[in-house]
């Protein structure tokens, strides 16, 4: 087979875990070819360079076969080589790093550590309150 279904061949190397999420990934502009963005029908050939956007990253596969069935694990290497830039691998290493920094909204409660950082950062005469505050209320 010399060529396949770009949603089909993401999902059977295993870069994706559905074929519904590839297509969905092609269609919302996070796989590219060349550098233009790919509809999940687009045919792929081998030696062709697929670009897989997961943030914080950009992914590169080159296509050495081309499959449209799922294969095992082990069978990986002779699907596609793995040509992503090492600086992408830092950048991924620097974001599990952050960690607090980049904490997304409605994530939950902060951590102990992290709200003492909070209470720390946060001074509480900054805002005008003492601790004698309540002195004058023994009436």
């Amino acid at each position: 087979m010399n060529e396949a279904r770009i949603d089909k061949w993401l999902w059977a190397a295993r870069i994706f875990k559905t074929r519904s999420v590839a297509a969905n990934a092609c269609k919302n502009g996070r796989v590219t070819i060349n550098g233009s963005n790919v509809k999940p029908a687009r045919i792929i050939k081998t030696n062709e360079i697929i670009n897989v956007k997961k943030p914080p990253i950009t992914y590169s596969f080159k296509v050495l076969q081309c499959i449209e069935q799922r294969v095992g694990a082990k069978l990986i290497p002779q699907i596609y080589e793995n040509v992503t830039d090492a600086k992408q691998y830092e950048l991924l290493e620097m974001s599990r790093i952050s960690g607090f920094v980049d904490r997304a909204r409605g994530t939950g409660r902060p951590t102990k550590k992290e709200r003492r950082s909070l209470d720390s950062f946060i001074d509480p005469t900054l805002f005008g309150i003492d601790d004698d505050w309540d002195e004058g209320w023994d009436e």
